[in-house]
């Protein structure tokens, strides 16, 4: 099995690498580059360059490009730590959802935007109650007249403070069972009502953010897809960002300073980097097998749990590697305090495994 590119991707790894390096020397080199990496001049650049939207069809404004095309751009920027969040969330999955659940009108207004790198969007998804358990969340949307009446409150809303949308997940119904009655409803973030409170966690990040909704008015003609039946739009949504490799590649930079201090004299470290080069080859195997769609259905969920375990693994080497100096407060304490989180945004190792078992092996569920 020949595992090098061809030689039109390898030309094109090159002119991502040289951005990314660009972009590095200008903006600055960021671990978690797809979520703390924030840059809206630079999300600017990469639609100047048709890198946002790169397989979208052509006939809703994109590039039609390969899905290897867009995994050789976004694993060189992403590895290199190029600031690329402004536009990550709206590439990867808010605009793959538009077209695919949009009408004409909604693709209109909404992707030429994106596109562009203009316009940035967060997910109005978790609550304060309804993290992993999703179906739970209790954020209504009652319609009046032509517009929706949005009241609730939602947590650790990523960009939610610099957002120009919300793609919001809220109940239009309570009738039938938990997972029914849920819509999603595009809100423009400017709309009166609406209250953002950034969240400065512990390695002083801010893009964590809790949103309240009050009274929000909101067009009925922003619903995207089907009222009351979007539980399964959204779980389709987060096929798209779980099985990328933003969820393999977070640390990868401070895997290899970490590597350049590590004492390869002594074989268990060795054998240690050893593992991790391992892993990080299985890894990126396993999101290449999402990217062109061999993976079984739902098995996006097996390919997040082994990559963002991996990233944790990362952590702790990289503490051991370095020594004492990882507790001095600096990029290293940072990363090792921050590697918790991988295995909890966009869902849990313990709830990924449940949908490992039920969805992809087809083991029976217990019986409560």
């Amino acid at each position: 099995m020949d595992f090098d590119w061809p030689a039109d991707l390898l030309s094109l790894q090159s002119e991502a690498e040289e951005v990314a390096a660009k972009a590095v020397a200008v903006y600055g080199s960021y671990d978690d580059a797809w979520i703390n990496g924030y840059s809206r001049e630079f999300s600017r650049e990469l639609g100047r360059r048709g890198w946002i939207g790169m397989t979208w069809p052509t006939a809703d404004g994109g590039h039609g490009r390969s899905p290897l095309e867009r995994f050789v751009v976004t694993e060189a920027l992403i590895k290199a730590g190029a600031p690329i969040a402004g536009s990550w969330f709206a590439d990867r999955q808010m605009g793959p959802t538009l077209i695919a659940y949009g009408n004409d009108d909604q693709k209109r207004a909404f992707l030429p935007g994106i596109l562009s790198g203009e316009t940035g969007w967060c997910i109005g998804m978790s609550e304060p109650d309804a993290g992993s358990d999703l179906a739970s969340l209790n954020t209504r949307a009652e319609l009046d007249g032509d517009e929706y009446v949005v009241n609730g409150q939602k947590i650790w809303t990523s960009f939610g403070e610099t957002a120009d949308y919300c793609y919001l997940i809220c109940r239009t119904s309570t009738d039938g069972p938990k997972h029914a009655g849920i819509s999603e409803i595009v809100v423009p973030m400017a709309t009166p009502g609406i209250t953002v409170n950034p969240i400065k966690d512990m390695t002083t990040n801010r893009h964590f953010c809790e949103v309240f909704y009050d009274d929000v008015r909101v067009p009925a003609a922003n619903l995207v897809g089907q009222l009351g039946g979007s539980f399964k739009q959204t779980m389709r949504q987060l096929e798209h960002e779980r099985g990328g490799i933003d969820r393999l590649l977070s640390n990868y930079a401070l895997y290899l300073d970490a590597k350049a201090h590590a004492d390869t004299s002594d074989p268990l470290m060795r054998q240690e980097i050893a593992r991790l080069e391992t892993g990080y080859r299985l890894g990126r195997l396993l999101v290449l097998r999402e990217t062109l769609k061999q993976a079984p259905p739902s098995f996006s969920a097996a390919t997040k749990t082994f990559c963002t375990e991996h990233e944790q693994r990362v952590a702790d080497f990289a503490a051991r590697a370095v020594g004492p100096e990882a507790l001095l407060w600096g990029r290293l304490a940072r990363g090792v305090c921050y590697a918790p989180a991988y295995t909890i945004m966009g869902g849990t190792s313990n709830v990924l495994r449940n949908i490992i078992g039920e969805r992809v092996l087809g083991l029976p569920r217990e019986p409560s």
